[in-house]
């Protein structure tokens, strides 16, 4: 089938109810294609059939496509610049985006309490305690009941904390969208171009989506695909019987006389000439035809047939300002007006646009590419035809984007830089240029900037390794080709970060401080994925390694507060603030330490000096409201509270310390809303379920305190606070010997819980004087 047919049918598709295509089969088009084929021309000529027929449109390609989040923000951008702005999904990378800078220090969790240690807790107020809402003593059950939270809130706060936390929330935001833009146009059209390179970081996602693991997908919204390989069966095998796969051909001989006469190239040898150099690929006749040949000899004929017609079309070229323009531009990966300005010489830079024009040329939004394989021709043409150009030209490129790296640094914080993609862009340029001008020089710098990237996410390290990946082809550098496959090796396991760092440390001659941050970031994420020992074994590597590496010392800190290590964790704490006093972090954690330790003013002053350092740092605030919470101070600790909230409405500590907050002070109403929140993000929260049980005990509503506390206790059946409360709950509902048989596996737990041996005498009172009971 020729373009015409194509262009048609899919322009009639589009043209239809939408209602006609309610069959699943119908909302995912794949085109596929070998390189040149013209993949990317007819995809934006069907983009631009789905706007004529009314569609609300969007396309990213490799060129957009670090990453899911930057994905999903280039195609809301377009969306929104047909449709108006899509303030749910902005809120919500906004979120996200605020979560993402906070883990640039990764922020402090209340923790470190074993069982046995949260009933000690207890036992030690235990002497104080009577009856919950018996006045003044309810808030020392209440710290009874934090105590027990603790090492649920680590885990927690370890999975949610990590560089690569998912995007569920921002992709949940996504569809919401488009279910909203479907309601007003008849199409919303999704289009993803050279998927060979998208896919490698959108296709775990996507195919989620398409199955509704985000939420409902509207029938009337499509996917299209555009790539050079079959889509793999691992991701969409259960999507196969809904996938339309359209293959696209070259053209056939007749369509490449057509092309050919059309661009004034009529004589039948010479058509038959490009014909058989081209074999069909369209981008290859465009080139061929727009140098106008007139005999056969003009088409040198080559082994190499992709190199013959990019050099066939450069020398037709006449103007050596345009020819210098266009092999100079292709050094750069992509292109806007300031890289081509950096790149072209002085008398060329009116040149912009007649480029922009050029059949190879390609992008939307801010940046130009060449198609793939017209650059990678003229790249070894020019690193053939001039090596010491080439060198020069590399490095231009790299002081350039040094220059803009060095502007974009001047409103961040050196702990900011990383997840500013502005910077970051050029900090992977400069790498790139650097590697193809001197391969052997850069090499060194550059694998220590990848142990950077390992540590900020899979999706910024695989920016880096595209990028090793690149320098490696443009270049033939066989060092360099040896550590892209080794990168790409260790990327492709379930810990892409953890294997590339493992690595770096095996094969590259690291300096000793770069070794140290691999040891340090190897520390790091083995902590997340709860490896403690293995964790500080990396992290004792890393000190030994370089003593002054602060990191190191509060990660190691931090994991020892974890484990309850008090005198260690101080240690290293200290030693980190010693080097760095305004560490806000380092301050955070050690005001958790302080916490931990039943030393809340020492921890207020210490969280309040993170906080003053960063105010916008939610995890801090919460911590500081739970410190005020524990000394009794309530409003103080709501006000911190909320602050966090506002920051993080999906900070599950929080919520669960706002609703206690809420449920000492009879606010029952309130205290649901933020334990029901808090139980939606985790219901497996055990402590969550007991405080929610423990509302409604207090709000008389038994069953509803029995169900919540019979799942608190299905998850940690030796948590004597939800034994007793339940005990409680049996007792206040009449049922004396359930209360009984609850209260007593409490106090065999806890003999001295003053608590549960009131609550325990009480019970068999009313037992034996049912009548004279009370709540």
């Amino acid at each position: 089938m020729g373009r015409r047919e194509q262009l048609s049918r899919f322009a009639h598709n589009l043209a239809k109810d939408p209602l006609s295509l309610s069959d699943p089969a119908a909302f995912l088009f794949h085109l596929r294609g070998v390189g040149g084929v013209g993949k990317s021309t007819l995809l934006r000529r069907w983009r631009e059939a789905a706007r004529q027929a009314g569609a609300v449109t969007a396309l990213v390609d490799d060129s957009d496509v670090p990453g899911v989040l930057q994905a999903l923000t280039e195609l809301a951008r377009q969306l929104a610049e047909q449709a108006g702005p899509l303030k749910g999904f902005d809120k919500a990378v906004e979120r996200y985006r605020r979560e993402q800078e906070a883990a640039t220090e990764p922020a402090p969790v209340e923790g470190g309490a074993s069982p046995s240690s949260r009933i000690a807790t207890q036992a030690g107020l235990a002497a104080a305690s009577v009856i919950p809402g018996a006045g003044p003593v309810v808030s020392l059950v209440d710290r009874e009941a934090a105590a027990q939270q603790l090492d649920r809130l680590r885990a927690a706060g370890r999975g949610r904390r990590s560089r690569d936390s998912d995007l569920a929330g921002v992709s949940r935001a996504f569809v919401e969208e488009l279910c909203e833009l479907s309601e007003v146009y008849p199409w919303v059209v999704l289009f993803f171009d050279t998927w060979e390179q998208t896919g490698r970081y959108l296709d775990d996602w996507l195919p989620g989506v398409l199955q509704d693991e985000s939420g409902p997908l509207p029938a009337n919204v499509i996917v299209v695909l555009a790539g050079r390989d079959k889509l793999a069966d691992r991701q969409w095998g259960a999507l196969r019987s809904q996938v339309n796969d359209e293959s696209l051909e070259a053209f056939t001989e007749a369509e490449t006389r057509e092309l050919l006469a059309m661009r004034g190239v009529s004589q039948a040898d010479v058509a038959e000439a490009v014909w058989q150099m081209s074999k069909g690929l369209p981008l290859y006749v465009e080139l061929l035809a727009l140098t106008r040949p007139t005999t056969i000899g003009q088409i040198n004929q080559s082994t190499d047939a992709v190199d013959t017609v990019v050099e066939r079309f450069v020398q037709w070229i006449n103007d050596p300002h345009q020819r210098e323009t266009v092999l100079a531009c292709a050094l750069a990966t992509q292109l806007n007006e300031d890289i081509f300005s950096a790149v072209v010489p002085p008398e060329a830079r009116a040149l912009w646009a007649w480029l922009c024009g050029q059949p190879f040329v390609s992008g939307h939004g801010d940046f130009k590419r060449y198609h793939a394989i017209v650059r990678a021709s003229m790249v070894r043409w020019q690193r053939t035809r001039s090596p010491q150009s080439w060198t020069v030209s590399h490095q231009r490129l790299a002081d350039a984007h040094a220059a803009w790296r060095a502007d974009a640094e001047q409103d961040l914080a050196e702990n900011k830089r990383w997840g500013n993609s502005r910077w970051r862009q050029h900090h992977l340029a400069v790498t790139y240029h650097q590697l193809c001008g001197r391969p052997a020089a850069a090499l060194t710098q550059a694998l220590e900037q990848t142990v950077h990237a390992a540590e900020k996410g899979t999706a910024i390290l695989r920016q880096w390794i595209d990028a090793f990946e690149q320098a490696a082809r443009d270049t033939t550098d066989p060092t360099l080709l040896s550590w892209a496959d080794r990168l790409r090796h260790a990327a492709a396991g379930n810990d892409p970060a953890l294997a590339c760092l493992t690595t770096l440390l095996t094969h590259g001659s690291l300096a000793p401080t770069a070794r140290a941050w691999a040891h340090t970031y190897r520390g790091r994420r083995l902590y997340h994925t709860n490896h403690e020992e293995e964790a500080l074994t990396e992290l004792n590597r890393a000190i030994t390694t370089d003593p002054h590496n602060r990191h190191a010392l509060a990660y190691r800190g931090d994991i020892h507060r974890s484990l309850s290590h008090a005198e260690q964790a101080f240690a290293d704490l200290n030693a980190a603030l010693a080097l760095d006093p305004t560490d806000a972090w380092a301050l955070a954690v050690r005001g958790i330490a302080h916490h931990q330790a039943g030393r809340y003013e020492l921890a207020l002053a210490d969280l309040t000096a993170a906080l003053d350092l960063d105010p916008t740092d939610a995890w801090a605030l919460a911590a500081r409201g739970v410190a005020h919470h524990q000394a009794g101070r309530y409003e103080l600790a709501l006000a911190d509270l909320n602050a966090a909230l506002d920051l993080d409405p999906t900070n599950a500590w929080a919520l669960n310390t706002r609703g206690e907050t809420h449920r000492q002070a009879g606010r029952y109403e309130l205290a649901l809303a933020d334990l029901n929140a808090a139980l939606d993000l985790d219901p497996t929260d055990a402590w969550a379920l007991t405080t929610r049980g423990e509302v409604h005990r207090q709000a008389g509503r038994y069953e509803l305190a029995l169900v919540d506390l019979n799942a608190a206790l299905a998850l940690d059946p030796t948590d004597a606070w939800a034994l007793a409360a339940r005990g409680v709950a049996h007792r206040q509902a009449g049922r004396y010997e359930l209360a009984l048989v609850d209260l007593n596996a409490a106090l065999a737990l806890d003999p001295t819980n003053a608590w549960a041996l009131a609550q325990q005498r009480l019970t068999r009172q009313e037992a034996e004087h049912p009548n004279d009971s009370g709540a």
